[in-house]
């Protein structure tokens, strides 16, 4: 059996709104109007990435701009569970590249750029900086969602 062209167009419109709302829900407002910048510095000692600060503080339920510097001397890939899923990545640029995964991204060496995320609700999971050329060794640390005073 052939469709006709203009049916085939108009079976896959039917489907269409299906796969968008796959996408996944629409966040709720943020905690505040304001995005704060966050820092994070990667640098590498006996050929071990270090990413700093070891516990990297952000406030929940919030967009937040997170200024990724690397002063490694090889590519580096920040991983922060759940954090880096579609609909929590609001924007990226500079040096970083979204891993295949969905679970990181990839800081290229010497590289510079800037993640704009919402951060789900309070609580505290470990991150991970691995460098391209030494994955048995990650640096881990804590990234704390910290409930916005008021």
């Amino acid at each position: 059996m052939r469709l006709h062209p203009a049916a085939a167009f108009g079976l896959a419109f039917t489907f269409l709104p299906a796969v968008a709302m796959a996408q996944g829900k629409p966040l709720p407002p943020a905690s505040t109007d304001v995005m704060p910048p966050i820092a994070l510095t990667i640098t590498m000692e006996d050929g071990k990435p270090v990413c700093a600060p070891a516990e990297l503080l952000v406030p929940a339920n919030t967009n937040v701009a997170m200024n990724v510097t690397s002063q490694a001397n090889a590519d580096v890939t920040i991983t922060i569970p759940d954090q880096f899923a579609n609909g929590l990545v609001l924007h990226a640029d500079g040096d970083l590249v979204h891993v295949a995964s969905e679970h990181g991204y990839l800081v290229k060496r010497n590289g510079k750029g800037t993640l704009k995320l919402r951060t789900e609700g309070p609580g505290q999971v470990k991150y991970a900086c691995t460098a391209t050329t030494n994955r048995s060794q990650p640096f881990t640390g804590e990234y704390i969602r910290k409930a916005p005073a008021g």
